[in-house]
C-alpha cells in the first residue's frame, strides 16, 4: 500500500498540484499517446467522419481502442444499441484500474461525488502514469494532480486528431497503423517496469501467451478471456509458488 506523504508540500494549493499535473504532459508517455491518435484522426477520416465529430469522439468516449470500436462497429452498419455494448464492453478493462487507482487517489476530506467527473480521464496513459507518480504526492493534491494531468492530456488529443484528421493522406497507412500500436506497446513496457510482485509478472506472461491463442479461437473476445483465464492462472500459480517456497 502506498504511504502519504508528509511534507511541507501538503500545505500547498490545488493550483499548485494541477499545474504539476498539466507539466506532465511534457513527458514519454503523453508524446506516445499523442502519437498513437494521429492514426486515429486519419482512421476517421477515412470512415468518413468530419474533423469535428472526430474530435468530440475522442473528447467524448476519450479511450483510444473504444472510439476505434465505435468507429469500426458504426461502419459495420451496427444497430444503436450493439454498438453502445460493444464499446461498453471495450471499456470495461478501465473497471479494475480504477478500482486499484481509487485508494491511492482518495481523500477522506472530499466528497465522494468530485470523484465521479474525475473517473472520465482514468485511461491506460492517466492511470500508469498516476500509479506511479501519485504515492509521492501529498493525499491533499492527488486529484488536482491527477485532473491536470488528464485535462492537459485530453484537451491535447482532441487538437491532435483535428489536425491529423486534416492531414491525413500525408501519413502513409503503414505508419498510421503503427502509430496505433505505440500506446498499448508503451503500457506493457511500463507495467512490466512497475510490477513488484511475482503475480505481477505471471499475470503478464500468461496474457501474452494467452492472447494470441484465443485470437485464433475467439477473436471477438480474445482480450476477455485471455485477460480472466491469464489472471486466474497467474493468481493460482503464484499461490502454488508461495506454499512451494
Amino acid at each position: 500500500m502506498p504511504s502519504d506523504v508528509d511534507s511541507t508540500a501538503d500545505e500547498q494549493s490545488n493550483g499548485y498540484w494541477f499545474r504539476r499535473g498539466l507539466a506532465g504532459i511534457i513527458s514519454a508517455p503523453a508524446f506516445i499517446l499523442m502519437a498513437s491518435f494521429v492514426g486515429f484522426g486519419g482512421l476517421a477520416r477515412e470512415a468518413g467522419w468530419s474533423a469535428g465529430e472526430a474530435a468530440f469522439i475522442t473528447g467524448f468516449i476519450w479511450a483510444l481502442p473504444s472510439q476505434v470500436v465505435f468507429i469500426g462497429s458504426v461502419a459495420a452498419g451496427a444497430s444503436f444499441g450493439a454498438i453502445i455494448i460493444a464499446v461498453a464492453l471495450s471499456a470495461v478493462r478501465l473497471l479494475p484500474m480504477t478500482v486499484a487507482l481509487m485508494p491511492i487517489l482518495r481523500d477522506p476530506k472530499r466528497p465522494g461525488w468530485v470523484y465521479y467527473p474525475a473517473s472520465h480521464f482514468i485511461a491506460i496513459t492517466a492511470w500508469v502514469v498516476s500509479m506511479m507518480r501519485l504515492p509521492d504526492v501529498p493525499r491533499g493534491g492527488r486529484l488536482a494532480f491527477f485532473l491536470g494531468f488528464g485535462m492537459s492530456l485530453t484537451v491535447c488529443n482532441v487538437a491532435v486528431t483535428l489536425l491529423s484528421h486534416q492531414l491525413a493522406g500525408t501519413v502513409s497507412p503503414v505508419i498510421a497503423a503503427a502509430l496505433v500500436f505505440l500506446t498499448p506497446m508503451y503500457f506493457l513496457v511500463a507495467l512490466w517496469s512497475a510490477a513488484r510482485m511475482r503475480a505481477d509478472y505471471l499475470a503478464l506472461i500468461t496474457g501474452l501467451v494467452l492472447g494470441p491463442v484465443f485470437h485464433h479461437v475467439d477473436p471477438e473476445f480474445d482480450i476477455l478471456w485471455a485477460g480472466i483465464l491469464g489472471g486466474t492462472l497467474a493468481f493460482g500459480l503464484h499461490k502454488i509458488m508461495e506454499r512451494w517456497s
